[in-house]
């Protein structure tokens, strides 16, 4: 389609967005306490590097951050007499999830690209939430113009969620080119007071422009500013975009201190997980992504120690980490499984656990953040807390509560979401005022984007990728006897 006919559609996004600045979320006062009481928490144990589970146990919120865990079967003292008491009894108490890679403007989308492969940011957060993904960091690449970047900033601030808003650096018109956006991004930086979005960077030229001078002006930018974290994408392989480990390394981000997730990193070699180890930066894997758009994920089992977890296009399929930590829990087991198969031998052992993909989805991702408070239940952490209902009919009956919640909960199982202490999903329901009016506001925005985007026919794609790789035509499953074999239209 038309790049600029879209982007005069999201304009209306813009629009949007801007206009809904005056909604509220329902986040209890600072100075609220609340007690969950007699839930199984899912904690992290620093000395062991385990997960710590403690049966019929407590915990206490002071502000935004835990500040008492009880043991187990053991009640906890010194809670304030005003503290909100939640009765967790048979219910199950994890921290929030962790989202390190996400295009929240492409909300708008949904339903859009069932079937493509690569070739309004405010209601995707409260999809977010209601998921239980309470950190999101926001690849944000619409950065077209001014309105539409600050739209972007302004949805994440009025949001309620934990968002790292990575502006993107990128050459989008004459008039608004990257020595425009260091502009804008420094003024928007220096106006900064939000206590849960914090603006960072995004840029994905490091290998078609490792010496130019835009590359080291955000290089220099992010280090002189000491940036929370920058990300980028890498997708190698025959896709050829470059940013791989090797790439930052040279161009001195890699080896700062700055905080680096590297999304997808597919094609990752050993050098480049080398890299990412000896400097302590991480990966972001988004394993729907990966999978539904065909860059996949062929060596990042090889780094989990490095990684964490991210949805990406989300307008294509699920918002929710959960769902990304079950499918790559059991993409990488199906792997295992099928190079043993090939081998004429039986699996005799499971090559990857559920306390894997739980840590994925939580501590991981506070660590490629550089926030070890996050991700997790301990004391001192902040209060990103998940409460899921353990007599729902999907956990009733569950033992061992971290499987419970990787391999049969869902999204609707979640009880209560908690973002830095204040309830922003309670009993089931969002608790955000003004999220009707959210919902009316962008409905009205995604009517005008999608009829442009649906007006406009798709690409072929013959002959070769926009970096010289040849296309190949793969063949087409059969659901259905006769000449049809079901594929069908997209129905939009």
């Amino acid at each position: 389609m038309q790049l600029s006919n879209l982007r005069l559609a999201l304009a209306a996004l813009a629009v949007c967005c801007n206009t809904a600045l005056a909604v509220e979320t329902a986040a209890a006062p600072a100075s609220t306490s609340k007690l969950l009481r007699g839930g199984t928490i899912i904690g992290f144990d620093e000395k062991t590097q385990l997960i710590k589970v403690t049966r019929n146990g407590s915990l206490l919120i002071q502000n935004d951050r835990i500040t008492a865990i009880s043991e187990a079967n053991k009640a906890l003292t010194n809670v304030p007499k005003d503290a909100e008491i939640i009765d967790c009894t048979n219910n199950i108490i994890t921290p929030g999830f962790i989202d390190t890679h996400r295009h929240g403007w492409q909300t708008v989308f949904k339903t859009m690209g069932s079937n493509t492969t690569l070739g309004d940011q405010l209601a995707g957060i409260h999809e977010a939430l209601y998921a239980g993904v309470t950190t999101i960091l926001d690849h944000a690449h619409h950065t077209w113009t001014p309105e539409h970047s600050k739209a972007g900033l302004d949805a994440s601030v009025d949001s309620g969620g934990r968002v790292f808003f990575a502006y993107t650096f990128q050459n989008s018109t004459d008039k608004f080119a990257v020595p425009q956006q260091l502009a804008q991004w420094k003024t928007l930086r220096k106006a900064m007071t939000s206590k849960l979005t914090t603006l960072v960077i995004s840029y994905d030229d490091f290998t078609t422009n490792p010496t130019g001078s835009y590359t080291s002006d955000v290089v220099k930018l992010a280090k002189d500013n000491k940036i929370e974290v920058l990300t980028t994408h890498q997708v190698e392989g025959p896709w050829l975009l470059g940013n791989s480990p090797e790439d930052l390394h040279r161009v001195g981000i890699l080896q700062s201190t700055v905080p680096v997730v590297i999304s997808h990193a597919s094609g990752l070699t050993a050098r480049g997980a080398q890299l990412l180890r000896a400097t302590n930066q991480h990966i972001s894997i988004t394993a729907e992504s990966e999978m539904h758009y065909g860059h996949t994920h062929p060596t990042t089992h090889l780094i989990l120690d490095q990684a964490s977890l991210g949805i990406d296009t989300h307008f294509t399929f699920s918002t929710d980490i959960l769902t990304q930590a079950r499918i790559y829990l059991q993409s990488t087991r199906l792997r295992a499984y099928e190079e043993t198969f090939a081998r004429w031998e039986i699996p005799a052992n499971n090559p990857m656990s559920v306390n894997q993909a739980f840590l994925l989805a939580t501590r991981n991702g506070g660590l490629a953040l550089n926030r070890t408070d996050l991700g997790v239940i301990n004391v001192g952490a902040k209060a990103d807390v998940l409460v899921w209902n353990g007599r729902s009919p999907a956990l009733l009956g569950w033992d061992d509560p971290v499987a419970a919640v990787i391999l049969h909960a869902s999204i609707g199982d979640l009880s209560h979401v908690l973002v830095d202490g204040g309830f922003v999903k309670k009993d089931g329901k969002l608790v955000i005022k003004g999220y009707e009016d959210v919902q009316t506001r962008f409905l009205k925005a995604a009517a005008k984007i999608q009829g442009v985007l649906k007006s406009q026919p798709l690409p072929v794609q013959n002959g070769s990728w926009i970096t010289g790789t040849q296309y190949a035509q793969l063949e087409q499953t059969d659901a259905q006897r006769g000449a049809s074999n079901g594929y069908g239209p997209s129905y939009v």
